[in-house]
């Protein structure tokens, strides 16, 4: 099973066997990772904004449309940015990184 790694807003390093389909969104709630997910994954808010660590993100596929738009509305941006619920598990991310942002910013699409 791949793992995934978490740093938190203060540094904490937390790794977790994760399931093969499941997005980081998921796997954060399952281990009471503080990432909110105000929109529950509906790709409708910024709540579930991650850095992920360079050397991962050029394994990620590419962003859809309309996560770029929730990305316009996320506090503290970085070229790495990614959405939680958008970034899907698989064998090929085994070891993924991601950095908690410093904050967040809920601004849902009505």
């Amino acid at each position: 099973m791949p793992k995934v790694i978490f740093i938190e807003r203060d540094g904490t390093r937390r790794e977790f066997d994760a399931p093969v389909g499941l997005s980081l969104l998921e796997v954060a709630h399952k281990h009471d990772i503080d990432l909110e997910g105000a929109c529950e994954g509906s790709l409708a808010c910024s709540t579930c904004h991650v850095v992920v660590e360079p050397d991962w993100y050029d394994l990620l596929p590419d962003a859809s449309e309309d996560e770029e738009d929730m990305l316009d509305l996320a506090f503290a941006l970085t070229k790495t940015s990614r959405l939680g619920c958008q970034i899907i598990v698989s064998e090929e991310l085994d070891g993924l990184t991601v950095r908690l942002p410093a904050g967040t910013r809920n601004m849902q699409k009505a």
